[in-house]
């Protein structure tokens, strides 16, 4: 019974979908490193003149410039396009002081009601073959299309989605340094363990190909539903989209189109985009519903597996609360009462609860300390109680999602003053 437990509290925690995806990126790895050698070949059919930049942004004053000027080192000046969503701050003169073709959007439409608005105002999809979607906090490295455009060379690709990292000039103490450096855990499991296999050609089964900054050919655009209503967020259901009308495959690889983005460094903020991000998947997983596939089993499996991990461990520090004070009423108490704490802490015990739990996580930590080079510190001790919080937001957003629909009108978290990359 105790192994059966610490059996399923292992699962939820790590995941069963990490695991076989996992195992899938491990056999794509050995065998990209046997014959994949145009990896970093220029692309065959897309240069870098031929990619148009597109920003939306709501209050983005502090970010946007930066945000262009990444942008500009990797397409010119004039290819650069801000659509500022209503915003009531100064974003599109610091869009246009930093060299973008900017333009006032108003009313507020939301994120996707701003993309789709854009694209057509800039005639975008007339004008260029690649389109690449970037946050205003959003910063793509020198090399994103130097590594990112290669991609494209399988004519079969109609995206290639970014591989996201914490920024350089991230939080470096209190909460932010947890919260921040959380994030980045979140994602190098994730693109490694999940979006990597699930991109392998035999499979295609790449879940979202995140809107912070990713590319498109622009001739599939027309065929997407970029602001379907009642949706809070674009990217899932963008990718979604791409799945369901068969458009074709979406590329990724860890080692390309890498961009650094502004994660939330206050717990409010952190909150609120975790809630925004699990009720869009569920939005966009019932906007779509089941279909027959390889990827829309693999989501199919995702969901159930999402809502039970997010069940164990919402329960799980109540759980520990309970079986630690069965533990200590058994022996402190007498008779009857001493009788029921002692079966309850036998079905719950303690020890080999909480190891389970820790170990798992701990192992999840161990794999991005590798990966990314870095020494374990004491505050990642801190992660196994932020994982508990997402899975709390991620039945919070399940309920919402039931609910009624989103409008997609955003608020922007509060900003840090983007760090040139001199400074950082």
């Amino acid at each position: 019974m105790t192994l059966a437990i610490m059996l399923v509290v292992v699962f939820c925690t790590i995941g069963l979908s990490t695991m076989v995806w996992g195992i899938a990126a491990l056999c794509r790895l050995a065998a990209q490193g046997r014959a994949d050698t145009r990896l970093l070949s220029p692309s065959m059919y897309y240069r870098r003149d031929e990619v148009a930049v597109l920003i939306a942004a709501h209050n983005e004053q502090l970010v946007i410039a930066e945000a262009v000027r990444a942008a500009r080192a990797l397409v010119p000046a004039s290819h650069v396009f801000v659509v500022s969503d209503g915003s009531s701050d100064e974003t599109v003169a610091r869009a246009r002081e930093a060299g973008a073709v900017a333009w006032d959007l108003s009313p507020n439409r939301g994120k996707a009601g701003a993309i789709r608005a854009g694209l057509a105002h800039f005639r975008i999809p007339e004008r260029f073959p690649l389109l690449l979607l970037l946050d205003a906090d959003s910063r793509p490295r020198p090399d994103y299309l130097r590594t990112g455009l290669p991609l494209f060379t399988d004519q079969d690709v109609v995206a290639v989605a970014g591989r996201a990292t914490t920024s350089a000039d991230a939080a470096t103490r209190g909460m932010g340094l947890v919260l921040t450096s959380y994030r980045e855990r979140t994602y190098v499991c994730t693109q490694y363990l999940h979006k990597f296999g699930q991109a392998a050609r035999v499979a295609d089964a790449v879940a979202i190909v995140p809107g912070f900054a990713s590319m498109y050919r622009t001739d599939v655009l027309d065929r997407i539903d970029i602001d379907a209503p009642g949706l809070s967020i674009e990217d899932f259901n963008m990718t979604f989209e791409v799945h369901a009308k068969r458009l074709g495959r979406i590329a990724f690889h860890p080692a390309c189109a890498v961009a650094e983005t502004q994660d939330p460094a206050i717990f409010r903020d952190y909150s609120a985009q975790m809630r925004r991000w699990s009720l869009g998947f569920w939005q966009t997983v019932r906007r779509h519903g089941p279909r027959v596939g390889l990827f829309w089993a693999s989501v199919g499996a995702l969901a159930v597996e999402t809502v039970v991990s997010s069940l164990v461990l919402t329960l799980m520090v109540p759980a520990l609360v309970i079986a630690a004070v069965a533990a200590v009423a058994s022996t402190m108490l007498s008779g009857f009462a001493a009788e029921v704490a002692g079966t309850v802490a036998t079905v719950l015990p303690v020890g080999p609860l909480a190891a389970a739990f820790l170990v798992a996580d701990a192992a999840m930590t161990a794999f991005v300390c590798i990966v990314t080079a870095t020494r374990p510190r004491v505050w990642m001790l801190l992660y196994p109680l932020l994982r508990v919080w997402d899975a709390v937001l991620c039945l919070r957003a399940l309920v919402a999602a039931l609910g009624r629909p989103s409008d997609g009108r955003w608020r922007s978290p509060d900003r840090r003053a983007a760090l040139s990359p001199a400074s950082t």
